[in-house]
């Protein structure tokens, strides 16, 4: 293999990424479709590769956030069948049809405006609507007739799925899951007293998946989390432990630029955020928020080094992170640190991170930085 030159890297293991796929197409059977999320650049994992990976392991749909994103997989050689879930902006249409790239629509008036494309093309351009029923953000809020109406009224584009996205799905104590699964219910019954019985009906992510919420699952599943290795914890009295069994498919390495002895006393970093207690051996990691080191980590976050696990001193700066490597084994400039990952039996994953810095671990994923280099095996 080739030495891995890289001042800050992510590495990222191809099976892995399949193994979770396969662990959710377990899961749900073979009689309900899984569509696997990858926008935000796969969570940070890569979209490109990450996309490669799972056509090759057998998935027919992925789903991006907006056109932006489904060209990038275009024009990369993915063939799957890609769904833009959020945008739908003037500008971007001729691109959704250049590529052929399916949208939701979010509102009768994009509908409308969808089914004027078609005719224009004299294409049956396929679509999805996308239902608010109770997220409150984007999807229309009309009510089943009102759709149906503008539904059959387009008569060039062709309606092939309907959609929610949940609001509290972790939540057990709170009835919102439930409740928003009520609405589309009733939704979908209206339509189909209608007529109007869609090939596709999708409403679950990760979490509905994972804690086995079946009636959410419709005849498609959207994962993304669990794709990349995690499952948030439900909350609540009530709640179920997961059935879905996922691992980390991403490590983050960072070289160290510079080892150094403190003496008792000394100050490091901006405003002298941290004074050593003791006589402190301290590494330069190059790494800091620019690469995506939270910056809520100073003084109080970790990585592995030497396979233990070593805390960050001081303010994380933009471009480096100051840690004490005192009690781990001795480590020169240009060896490696892990950020995020497992080196030994050391681990640190997003979620351990995230509550280190009071986010969430998809913040964690996806704020990794542009400039850290990718590197698959």
């Amino acid at each position: 293999m080739v030495p891995i030159t890289y001042r800050c890297w992510v590495e990222v293991s191809r099976r892995q990424l399949a193994d979770n796929y396969h662990a959710v197409r377990s899961l749900v059977g073979p009689d309900i479709g899984v569509m696997p999320v990858v926008k935000a650049d796969a969570y940070r994992h890569g979209a490109v590769e990450v996309a490669r990976t799972l056509t090759a392991e057998g998935a027919e749909w992925l789903a991006v956030s907006n056109v932006e994103e489904g060209v990038t997989l275009r024009q990369a050689g993915i063939t799957a069948r890609v769904l833009i879930m959020g945008d739908f902006l003037s500008f971007e249409r001729p691109a959704l049809i250049d590529y052929e790239l399916t949208p939701l629509v979010h509102s009768l008036t994009q509908l409308r405006d969808f089914d004027r494309m078609a005719a224009a093309l004299e294409k049956p351009l396929a679509y999805h609507v996308a239902v608010d029923t109770g997220m409150g953000r984007l999807g229309t809020r009309e009510d089943a007739a009102e759709v149906a109406v503008a539904i059959r009224n387009a008569r060039h584009a062709r309606f092939e799925g309907v959609m929610t996205h949940f609001a509290s799905a972790a939540n057990y104590d709170s009835p919102q899951t439930e409740d928003q699964l009520s609405c589309f219910d009733r939704f979908c019954a209206a339509l189909a007293g209608l007529g109007l019985r869609p090939e596709i009906v999708h409403l679950s992510s990760t979490i509905p998946v994972a804690y086995a919420r079946r009636r959410a699952w419709g005849n498609m599943v959207r994962p993304g989390h669990a794709i990349y290795g995690y499952v948030s914890p439900a909350r609540g009295n009530d709640a179920p432990r997961p059935v879905l069994d996922v691992k980390p498919a991403l490590n983050w390495k960072a070289r160290i630029l510079e080892v150094k002895d403190l003496p008792a006393g000394a100050l490091v970093g901006y405003g002298g955020m941290f004074r050593a207690e003791r006589p402190t051996r301290m590494a330069v990691v190059a790494a800091g928020y620019a690469d995506g080191v939270h910056h809520r980590l100073s003084n109080k976050g970790r990585v592995i080094a030497g396979g233990k696990l070593a805390p960050i001193i001081g303010a994380v700066s933009m471009d480096m992170t100051t840690v004490d490597i005192t009690d781990c084994p001795p480590l020169k400039p240009g060896d490696a640190v892990t950020l995020l990952g497992r080196e030994g039996n050391a681990v640190l994953d997003a979620r351990q991170i995230a509550r280190m810095a009071g986010t969430i671990s998809y913040s964690i994923l996806c704020g990794i930085g542009q400039r850290v280099k990718h590197v698959y095996s």
